[in-house]
C-alpha cells in the first residue's frame, strides 16, 4: 500500500475543490470539512445534520480511539455547511449514499471520490486520510506548533506527527536540495 500525503500546493486544494463541486456538493463538503478540522475520514462519515447544525464545536467519540473529541467549526467552515445542511432533517448523514435511505456513505466510497478526484487533478497518493493530513500540513505550516498539533491528533511524540504530516520529509529533501559535493 502507498503511503498517502497532505495537498502540500494550496492550487491543487482549489483545483480538487473545484473538481469535487462537480461531481456533487456533498464531496465538495466532505472534502472542506476533512481538511479544515483534521478529523478522520471514520468520525466524519457518521455526522449527522443535528451535529452541525447551529454549532460552534464538532463533539464526538473518536472511532479509532474512543476518546471524546471537540473540534471547532470555523466561520467559513460553518457558512459552507449552513449552505450544505439547508432542508436537511437533524437525524440525516451528512455524507449519504445514494444507495439506500439515510445511509452513510462507505469509507470505500470516500476513497473512490478522493482517489479519482486526485488524479484528475494529477496529484499521486491522494485518499481519505489525505484530508487530515493536508489539515495538519497546513496548520503547521501556519503555527508552527508541533506540540498543539501533536495533541490535536493523539500522537504520542512530536516526531511522529512531524513524519505523519510530512514535514519530516520536506526536511530531508531540502537538506539534500542545498548539498552538494
Amino acid at each position: 500500500m502507498n503511503k498517502v500525503e497532505p495537498i502540500r500546493d494550496k492550487s491543487k486544494i482549489a483545483e480538487l475543490k473545484e473538481i469535487l463541486m462537480q461531481q456533487s456538493y456533498r464531496n465538495y463538503i466532505l472534502f472542506v470539512l476533512g481538511i479544515n478540522t483534521g478529523l478522520r475520514i471514520s468520525d466524519m462519515l457518521k455526522l449527522k445534520v443535528k451535529n452541525v447544525r447551529d454549532k460552534t464545536h464538532i463533539v464526538l467519540k473518536e472511532q479509532k480511539t474512543s476518546k471524546n473529541k471537540r473540534f471547532l467549526i470555523n466561520s467559513n467552515l460553518r457558512r459552507e455547511l449552513k449552505d450544505y445542511i439547508k432542508g436537511m432533517e437533524a437525524e440525516e448523514h451528512l455524507f449519504q449514499s445514494r444507495i439506500g435511505t439515510n445511509k452513510p456513505l462507505t469509507r470505500f466510497q470516500a476513497y473512490r471520490i478522493f482517489s479519482e478526484a486526485g488524479r484528475k487533478a494529477g496529484l499521486e497518493s491522494i485518499a481519505c486520510h489525505s484530508t487530515r493530513k493536508t489539515f495538519g500540513y497546513w496548520h503547521y505550516k501556519k503555527n508552527k506548533d508541533v506540540a498543539l498539533l501533536q495533541k490535536l491528533f493523539n500522537h504520542s511524540s512530536p516526531s511522529i506527527t512531524l513524519d505523519y504530516i510530512g514535514i519530516t520529509q520536506d526536511i530531508m529533501d531540502e537538506s539534500i536540495e542545498k548539498f552538494s559535493l
